[in-house]
């Protein structure tokens, strides 16, 4: 009796143990709406709060493994996207009904390391860009700034925000890489 106690401790101590054998990636976004008002001043006007995302199985494969060993074809962060669309799933390669009504729609993002497990980009799609008024839901980063084209890497939906071309979007977008 006393052998199956201690094997039995040893079994919960065992499962409870944390290794370092994995590691995981989520996102998470932010987007401000920003009114530009005709005598230079700004406000914020739509927050959606930080959201958590999906990274896809080929944005996985083409922007985290394929760099790490200089694959050929392996792609880098370059680029949002927002949408008027719905949520991708894992398989998804576009952002479902991606912006893409004028030149810049798709917009440049800066990434930093912000820790040792984060990469945070950061990128403003320019007021007056879009030529109508717009509902916006989605979001997707992208390694290539033409629109409809390339894989995206990460993308979700949020609370539908009313964009109107005399407003500004900006993005924050984190991705946290953590021992699983």
């Amino acid at each position: 009796m006393g052998s199956f106690c201690i094997l039995k401790g040893v079994r919960k101590i065992m499962s409870n143990k944390q290794t370092n054998d994995g590691a995981g990636v989520k996102g998470f976004f932010r987007l401000n709406v920003v009114d530009h008002a005709e005598d230079g001043s700004t406000k914020v006007v739509g927050d959606s709060g930080w959201k958590e995302n999906l990274v896809t199985n080929l944005g996985f494969q083409h922007f985290v493994i394929e760099p790490m060993g200089a694959i050929a074809g392996s792609s880098t962060v370059g680029s949002f996207a927002l949408g008027t669309g719905t949520e991708p799933g894992a398989t998804a390669t576009s952002l479902d009904a991606e912006l893409s009504d004028a030149a810049g729609c798709r917009f440049a993002l800066t990434p930093s390391v912000v820790s040792s497990k984060t990469l945070q980009m950061v990128g403003t799609l320019a007021s007056n860009i879009v030529t109508a008024n717009r509902t916006i839901k989605n979001v997707g980063i992208f390694g290539v700034s033409t629109t409809a084209v390339g894989s995206m890497l990460a993308g979700n939906t949020f609370a539908t925000s009313q964009l109107q071309t005399n407003q500004s979007v900006n993005v924050t977008y984190q991705l946290r890489f953590a021992t699983v």
